[in-house]
């Protein structure tokens, strides 16, 4: 019988409340929301389900020792304190995260890490006369250590390579969007699969796999080849491939439509080959179109969700780059609900269309705004006076 403990998945600012509601609904038990983390308790086959069904997690982490510490030594007498015979073989490997934020260390997270490392290394060396190997691309075991202000948590990582390497994408453009990302302004907007999707400026395609994949409930790392907890000593294979097994089971098709458009031919061919990569292509389409010079041409309720240029990315006169979008959503896009993500707050000014909503977001070091707007045909008030009208 598997006996529930804690663990920890971090993810990105902003994504907290998400990735919280993303637990709950998994089934984990005392889920509480951190800073770019979120706590809960499950057992091992949780842990299995959570790192392949989660859309907003970065890393599964599973604390094994929680302690203060005051300095490096503090540090390296608390890892040497571990029985660490019990996660990792003396012949295996093993590799160290680290990340610092306390003022009694004055010294970087490579330094933690390495201070770590030889915690570990000199555990064996005195036990057994001899030490596991470092090994910083496949190791058997990753330890995590989060050192914030006294307290310090050192965890095994039980997904290895971040989350967001679903394991799709084998085409990029000029800075794509980080998959965590994707998914999860895609959950944020509401987008469940029940009316038409579009990604006007879809570069390499990954907000439209997002959005297949929550459409048609497929778990987010199904394609993955691998996660750091099947090396570890007490890997329970067949229990694996139940939850795996499981998760498959409550994959459903969505009949409405997912659609990219992009203006470079480059950037078409890319997208394609991603979704074909995550075994989309019968659910989203991608076609060679300026954004600019479309219309919305499918019936119904529509959420358009993209991730222009910043102006980081490439030489363009946002202003004007932003005004067009303004323009081409109000006249040729009715009845649809418009989402982007743009560092460029001034350039944002130009869009000329009332945000309904505004929310901060991170796209990777940059501070961005993620907005909504609603899109009538017509006014407004008119759609107001309409609907009150019907009532």
């Amino acid at each position: 019988m598997n006996k529930d403990f804690k663990m920890v998945a971090t993810t990105l600012f902003g994504l907290e409340e998400v990735l919280a509601d993303e637990l709950r609904k998994l089934g984990a038990k005392e889920v509480k929301v951190g800073i770019r983390s979120v706590s809960f308790r499950g057992d091992k086959g949780f842990m299995y389900k959570a790192n392949i069904a989660l859309r907003t997690a970065v890393r599964i982490l599973k604390p094994i020792k929680t302690c203060k510490v005051y300095d490096e030594e503090d540090l390296y007498e608390a890892i040497q304190k571990i029985k660490w015979e019990k996660y990792l073989e003396v012949d295996g490997t093993f590799a160290i995260g680290a990340v610092v934020n306390s003022k009694n260390f004055t010294t970087n997270s490579h330094y933690i890490s390495l201070k770590s490392k030889d915690a570990i290394a000199d555990y064996f060396r005195h036990k057994y006369s001899k030490r596991p190997n470092v090994d910083l691309k496949y190791p058997d075991v990753k330890v995590h250590v989060h050192i914030q202000k006294d307290w310090c948590t050192i965890s095994l990582d039980s997904s290895g390579d971040s989350l967001h390497k679903r394991g799709y994408r084998s085409a990029t453009n000029i800075a794509p969007i980080n998959e965590v990302l994707a998914a999860g302004m895609v959950l944020l907007s509401g987008y469940t699969g029940d009316e038409n999707f579009i990604d006007p400026m879809c570069g390499s395609g990954t907000i439209l796999i997002e959005a297949a994949m929550i459409a048609n409930r497929i778990p987010a790392n199904i394609n993955r080849k691998h996660f750091a907890f099947e090396n570890w000593k007490d890997y329970d294979e067949d229990l694996y491939f139940i939850i795996q097994d499981a998760l498959l089971k409550k994959i459903q098709s969505s009949h409405f439509k997912i659609m990219g458009f992009d203006k470079a031919p480059s950037a078409v061919s890319k997208a394609k080959q991603n979704i074909i990569n995550a075994n989309l292509d019968e659910f989203v389409g991608v076609h060679h179109v300026n954004f600019f010079n479309s219309t919305k041409e499918v019936f119904g309720n529509t959420t358009i969700l993209f991730n222009p240029p910043y102006g980081e990315r490439l030489n363009i006169d946002t202003d004007e780059f932003y005004k067009k979008i303004g323009d081409t959503l109000k006249h040729n896009y009715p009845n649809s609900t418009a989402w982007l993500i743009t560092s460029d707050i001034q350039a944002l000014k130009h869009v000329g269309l009332r945000t309904s909503k505004r929310i901060p977001l991170k796209n990777a070091d940059l501070e961005c705004r993620f907005v909504k707007y609603e899109l009538y045909e017509g006014s407004r008030k008119l759609k107001k006076n309409k609907e009150e009208a019907e009532d």
